[in-house]
């Protein structure tokens, strides 16, 4: 409570002065931000809900178990994350730590859903819940970054995106593990495609960035 209260808080627009939806709607940066968004929301609740589910098919653990080994280790890397950029954020470059963890949590789902291994796939959950612990934060404090003047609607619109790919993902992944005979191993590969797009926007927007360097 004395933190919050005694801590500064910065206003990004003054009152009234913050971009219209309409304006930030034909911004193209908003929009990437928008689908890194979707892409960020998805990546992580699409392992997250399902890693207890996973736990307990290819480990054949209980559902307590399955709970503790699952989403309980993956919210606990994911805070690990979180926490070290939190400390040594200002000597890293946001955008490459950015691809980077987008390429380990695609790497995360190749792991848990190709491995033969009960054991590799189960440390790719876990490893995952690292991975995804900068891209909600850090795709906010990019967009922010690149439009000081986007206001409280870009913020709402960035939460609303976010939560959008948080429900969007692990529909999509259970919809095709039931498909599949509930083989939850082929819905987990289907869920690649979040951290592969949510790269290749970092991508686009590392581009958009240098180029505004060097002008």
């Amino acid at each position: 409570m004395f933190n919050f209260s005694t801590c500064p808080i910065e206003h990004p627009a003054e009152d009234g002065q913050g971009m219209s939806i309409e304006n930030l709607l034909k911004t193209p940066v908003f929009i990437i931000s928008i689908l890194l968004m979707i892409c960020a929301g998805a990546s992580e609740l699409s392992m997250a809900q399902w890693a207890s589910a996973f736990a307990e098919s290819a480990l054949d653990l209980s559902k307590a178990m399955g709970d503790i080994a699952g989403p309980c280790l993956f919210a606990v890397t994911m805070g690990i994350s979180r926490s070290l950029y939190g400390k040594y954020g200002d000597r890293l470059d946001l955008i490459k730590f950015m691809i980077g963890s987008g390429m380990l949590c695609l790497i995360c789902y190749l792991v848990a859903s190709l491995s033969d291994i009960p054991m590799l796939g189960l440390a790719g959950c876990i490893i995952c819940g690292f991975s995804v612990g900068i891209m909600w934060p850090g795709t906010i404090s990019i967009c922010s970054g690149k439009m000081p003047s986007g206001g409280t609607a870009m913020f709402a619109l960035l939460a609303m995106a976010g939560d959008l790919g948080g429900a969007i993902g692990p529909g999509i992944v259970g919809n095709i593990s039931q498909s599949a005979g509930d083989d939850i191993r082929k819905g987990v590969l289907a869920g690649c495609i979040f951290p592969l797009v949510l790269v290749i926007l970092t991508f686009v927007i590392s581009k958009n960035v240098n180029k505004n360097r060097q002008e």
